[in-house]
């Protein structure tokens, strides 16, 4: 696929400098990042599709659980659970809102903040992550672990934690999803 050209003409942006053309991929970048985006695509909709089947929940719902099933009392705040999952301040409260429909979790108000609240693993939400922990294991075993080997496995790992840490910035006023 031929790389795109940069426009005849840039924007007008009060600069007179000519706009710097794009570090376009390579041949092989580009075949390494589709790669990348389709196993992604295909991995998230799996487990999606599995966890819908064998609980009623996606994928970032169940994710959630688990967060809450290895804290403290089973509870977080709102915006640590958000800081953990990597996700908006809205997607979690909208998906705590179902969460709370299915009685698997409830919120409680923090104490010694008025406008905190926690969010907590009932014990119904954890009886129902007991049950679909087997199933969901088997389709990531089945989907990554079982198709890698241990040296491939390693250097995924530490392939993805390289890319996790350049994508939050320690500086302050990040643009970093639980900050919206």
């Amino acid at each position: 696929m031929e790389r795109m050209k940069a426009p005849a003409s840039a924007p007008a942006t009060g600069s007179t400098a000519e706009p710097q053309e794009p570090r376009w991929l390579t041949d092989e970048e580009q075949r390494v990042w589709r790669s990348f985006m389709e196993g992604v695509t295909l991995l998230d909709d799996h487990l999606d599709r599995q966890l819908q089947r064998d609980a009623g929940m996606p994928h970032v719902y169940y994710g959630l659980l688990v967060k809450l099933a290895e804290a403290p009392r089973r509870r977080l705040r709102m915006t640590e659970l958000a800081m953990l999952a990597k996700i908006t301040r809205s997607r979690l409260s909208h998906a705590i809102a179902r969460l709370e429909k299915n009685g698997w979790v409830r919120r409680e108000n923090c104490p010694d903040d008025k406008r905190g609240q926690f969010a907590v693993l009932t014990d119904e939400g954890y009886e129902v992550l007991r049950k679909t922990a087997p199933g969901h294991v088997q389709a990531v075993r089945q989907a990554v672990f079982d198709r890698l080997t241990p040296e491939q496995q390693k250097s995924l790992g530490e392939i993805m934690r390289i890319i996790a840490e350049g994508l939050q910035p320690a500086e302050a006023g990040a643009d970093l999803p639980w900050l919206r």
